[in-house]
């Protein structure tokens, strides 16, 4: 099975990705550049984390009109599982791929620490191997992490189980603290902690065992055992 990462000028957690899925759960992933077409062999897509274009504008609105992105929506629709983390979740909202925007933290300030997220949908490819409610500690770093819909779109992720990550405490004023959503088949997530900097026990000072789980999940779906 095989993974792409998707590289935009600015991404600095490709290889951290890359390390994780290749070294840590055996996966033969592939860094794909923006401007190249999406392999015809993957099986699932990441968009990770970084400032792609320097944030310039906004925040992954450049990257979204980058030419392998109209691969990503055409494998998305298809039902491929793809995931997008911080900057990647950023990508995937200004694309058009999932709802809401994600502006700056109420802070006004980056944020990097230690975090708690809740699982509150375990029905996508990067979550049925939690529990429901289920407590992840997992690292944020972000500027501009605060997810925001207006109520409409609120009400409409909340009765299709699009909200999938939660934070358990007050992180950057988002919106019903959503950590994490999805599109309404499910098959694409995006959040905005980093489960990348999360998965090995060396670099997590809490549990990295529930991070994992998202990477886990993955070879689930993709019919492998962890």
């Amino acid at each position: 099975m095989k993974v792409a990462i998707i590289v935009f000028p600015g991404s600095n957690c490709d290889r951290d990705m890359h390390h994780v899925l290749t070294d840590v759960f055996h996966l033969e992933s592939k860094l794909v550049w923006h401007t190249d077409e999406l392999p015809k062999n993957v099986d699932a897509i990441v968009l990770p984390g970084g400032f792609s274009y320097g944030d310039r504008l906004r925040a992954g609105v450049i990257a979204a009109h980058s030419p392998v992105i109209k691969d990503v929506k055409k494998m998305a629709e298809k039902g491929m599982p793809v995931l997008g983390v911080c900057n990647g979740f950023q990508i995937l909202v200004e694309s058009g791929l999932l709802p809401g925007a994600l502006l700056k933290n109420t802070s006004l300030n980056f944020m990097c620490k230690w975090t708690e997220i809740i699982v509150k949908n375990n029905k996508t490819p990067f979550t049925n191997k939690f529990k429901l409610n289920q407590r992840i500690p997992i690292a944020i770093a972000n500027g501009e992490g605060r997810y925001y819909a207006d109520a409409k779109t609120l009400a409409l992720l909340k009765k299709n189980n699009q909200i999938v990550f939660t934070y358990s405490e007050k992180v950057n004023g988002a919106s019903l603290d959503i950590a994490g959503i999805s599109n309404k088949a499910g098959n694409v997530v995006g959040m905005m902690p980093h489960p990348e900097r999360s998965a090995e026990q060396i670099i997590n000072p809490n549990d990295s065992k529930p991070a994992s789980l998202i990477f886990e999940s993955l070879l689930n779906t993709l019919g492998i055992t962890a």
